[in-house]
């Protein structure tokens, strides 16, 4: 028998203008956790999308499973033979109960006469369920649930189908720290079970506490694979970017200028409550909290997606109302969300066509017709400017990589030449090379005289962009913090408790350390 249960060899993938993938091959040992790692645009992606038969590879490529050479023509392929992936966006039916996903697609729970027999669907759901140790009822309707039990959902799919090897593309990136922690421990069940598991990631601290094997991607080329506890973070991100990088605490001490954003007394019933702030010209304020502390949900009452019930906005000291996001970009205020798919982006339009929605009534002439020269020129500024990979910007973004979509998204707001920018995660699932990027670009932005907001639950990211931090906890602001005073302990302290004194390791098991992102 093969130590391996998996074999992707000589994999080369070509795209119009573009080689995503050139020679790459991926071997994954039986039960084993093997990290897929790589920079946004590195191929990570396009690979997953080859084994699980959505991408047809170029000629000359192979795959053995379990010591057998097989082929992968289309989805059912991979399903058939023992391969789950379950994406970062999950592909649930939120309409159907959890029973009803876990047993979409298979004949088993099926009488003669074609009748579902819904007492084996329960029954099997629960077994599925139970090997997870999870309570999540069978009967719940999916859209009930939250991020973390949908995710189980999906894993208890995977064993349903007797699944012997889980893909997991950033399963970790809508969940709260104590969510990981459960994720870790079911992830340690289906190894000693004999799965294995390919992890895809951007948090080092992640790959190494789950991770066996590394296989390191660059620029759609294989790298080389190494054993985790042979290796230092420090040397898989110069792998991975060709690089070391780092970066640290902000200690500038920008000169701010006029109040551009006062929000005054902001509340809403189950939100926020009496929250009041001034934004200056040129200031970087970064708004932190756990998750549920109401800092989104604040962002969106600003832009105009949901309304407070009490409180005022002023504009250069002049009061506005806004009733929705077109009256805001019209204000000037723009919103960068944290789910830029759903979000953020049209997937199935163009990146031009992406860029240009903010600005599309000032591209129409006198005929009410698209200046579509004009549409690509700024498109094509702003793909070279913020580094969009590859740089095809008539390629619908649902081609594109996370962190380079994350980047049109920006490109889209930056194109409305706005005076307030809210940037809600702009790095979750982003490489750390693409996330040092748009570190600068924030600062550059506020250099220019920008007035700009962060939203971020990585206290090291906080510090290292911030001038001001404002912390929130319960839908209040606890803390108001000078970059100078702050340190993680006490933005913590103002999280967990408002105020006082909450202990080091309280900290470290709420917040990961930015050089181990990648």
């Amino acid at each position: 028998m093969s130590e391996f249960i998996l074999q992707m060899k000589n994999i080369s993938k070509t795209f119009p203008g573009v080689k995503a993938l050139d020679d790459v091959e991926l071997e994954v040992k039986h039960g084993e956790v093997h990290a897929l790692v790589g920079e946004n645009g590195a191929g990570k992606s396009t690979l997953i999308k080859i084994l699980a038969g959505i991408h047809k590879p170029d000629a000359g490529a192979q795959f053995f499973f379990e010591g057998n050479e097989i082929e992968i023509n289309k989805p059912n392929d991979a399903t058939m033979k023992g391969i789950s992936i379950i994406y970062q966006d999950l592909s649930l039916f939120p309409n159907l109960s959890v029973a009803e996903n876990i047993y979409i697609g298979q004949d088993s729970h099926k009488r003669s006469w074609n009748k579902m027999n819904w007492k084996k669907i329960k029954n099997k759901a629960e077994d599925a369920l139970n090997e997870l140790e999870s309570d999540i009822n069978p009967n719940s309707v999916v859209e009930q649930l939250s991020i973390a039990q949908q995710q189980l959902v999906e894993i208890a799919r995977a064993l349903a189908f007797d699944s012997k090897l889980i893909v997991m593309d950033e399963p970790t990136s809508s969940l709260s720290s104590d969510e990981v922690e459960k994720l870790y421990k079911v992830i340690n069940k289906l190894k000693k079970r004999g799965i294995s598991i390919i992890f895809i990631s951007h948090k080092l601290r992640e790959l190494f506490e789950v991770s066996n094997r590394f296989t390191v991607l660059r620029d759609g080329k294989f790298v080389g694979s190494y054993v985790a506890n042979q290796t230092t973070e420090q040397e898989l991100i110069k792998m991975m970017v060709g690089r070391s990088v780092t970066y640290e605490k902000n200690q500038s001490k920008t000169e701010v200028g006029e109040t551009i954003l006062n929000v005054s007394n902001f509340s809403k019933k189950g939100n926020f409550k009496d929250i009041s702030f001034d934004l200056r010209k040129g200031e970087i304020l970064g708004l932190t909290g756990l998750v549920g502390s109401g800092r989104t949900e604040l962002a969106q009452a600003i832009f105009g997606v949901s309304s407070p019930d009490t409180g005022s906005v002023k504009l250069f000291d002049k009061e506005i109302s806004i009733k929705n996001s077109e009256q805001a970009v019209k204000h000037g205020i723009a919103y960068i969300p944290e789910a830029r798919q759903t979000q953020g982006l049209v997937l199935e339009q163009s990146i031009v066509n992406n860029i240009s929605l903010p600005v599309i009534k000032k591209l129409r002439n006198k005929f009410k017709l698209i200046n579509r020269k004009k549409e690509v020129e700024i498109a094509d500024e702003y793909v070279k400017t913020l580094d969009v990979r590859p740089p095809l910007p008539e390629l619908n973004a649902e081609k594109f990589s996370g962190g380079n979509q994350q980047k049109v998204v920006i490109a889209k707001w930056l194109s409305a030449d706005p005076s307030v920018v809210i940037f809600d995660e702009p790095t979750n699932g982003i490489d750390i090379g693409a996330k040092t990027e748009i570190h600068k670009l924030i600062r550059r932005l506020a250099n220019d005289g920008i007035g700009v907001i962060v939203i971020s639950s990585e206290l090291p990211e906080i510090l290292a962009v911030s001038d001001r931090i404002l912390v929130m906890r319960k839908g209040r602001i606890s803390g108001d913090l000078g970059v100078q005073e702050a340190t993680q302990e006490k933005i913590m302290n103002y999280s967990l408790e408002g105020s006082g004194n909450v202990k080091t390791n309280q900290v470290a098991n709420h917040s990961d350390e930015v050089t181990q992102e990648v």
